[in-house]
């Protein structure tokens, strides 16, 4: 982790909250969109599509999308443009939807391995905690099928906020359903632009999550850091 100031040296208010990236921060695809996609593919009649060119496919179609709002039409033309090459002709429809359904199941995601022991002690510790996601209708019942749902005091979904990050008007909603101030809510995700910097600038704290290895002040690369951040441990 690499923190600009020293562990627990927090401005007031003191943090009340900890609020939470979904996908790359509490849960990922598992073992990745590519292997989901290419399972899918294979019980449509495409049964040796590459792994890793729909992975690749997929990185590259997610950096280009701009406005995404997380409707099926978005959705279907983002797998669309992931089997692009990858198959002779554009996914069916019902591809699509048997995909669809397949990310809103748990056996698509893993939960990283430092999620439940550190919402535990967060929550032991007093603390709120909160999910604000730029996701569609299937997270919350996701959520719950992940056992993960029951450690939030708020789930706050873009799709229906009607705002998504890094608009400050998502963290503030968030901060009326906690009944708390923004200054007083920590928010943690792993992307600079959505969660660090919209945070932010709608008056959040914010660490930004980076697993691989972090690489600028006020990063983390554990969930169990944030501990040491608000100073608990």
């Amino acid at each position: 982790m690499s923190f600009s100031r020293k562990a627990g040296q927090i401005s007031a208010p003191a943090i009340r909250a900890v609020s939470f990236d979904v996908g790359g921060t509490l849960i990922a695809p598992w073992p990745s969109v590519g292997h989901i996609y290419a399972e899918v593919a294979a019980r449509h009649g495409w049964p040796e599509v590459s792994v890793e060119t729909l992975n690749r496919n997929f990185a590259r179609a997610w950096k280009a999308l701009d406005q995404f709002t997380y409707t099926k039409p978005e959705w279907a033309a983002l797998v669309k443009a992931t089997f692009s090459g990858a198959i002779e002709r554009p996914p069916a429809k019902r591809l699509f939807s048997e995909l669809y359904e397949r990310f809103a199941q748990p056996t698509a995601w893993k939960t990283y391995d430092d999620v439940f022991p550190v919402l535990d002690r967060l929550k032991g510790y007093g603390l709120k905690l909160a999910v604000i996601s730029n996701w569609d209708r299937r997270l919350p019942p996701l959520l719950r099928r992940l056992a993960l749902h029951d450690y939030f005091d708020a789930i706050v979904v873009s799709c229906y906020a009607r705002y998504a990050k890094p608009a400050p008007e998502i963290f503030r909603l968030a901060a009326r359903k906690l009944s708390l101030s923004t200054q007083s809510i920590l928010h943690v995700g792993d992307s600079r632009e959505m969660d660090f910097l919209g945070a932010r600038n709608a008056g959040l704290k914010a660490l930004l999550l980076e697993r691989k290895g972090a690489t600028a002040s006020e990063t983390v690369t554990s969930l169990a850091d944030v501990e040491a951040f608000l100073g608990l441990r």
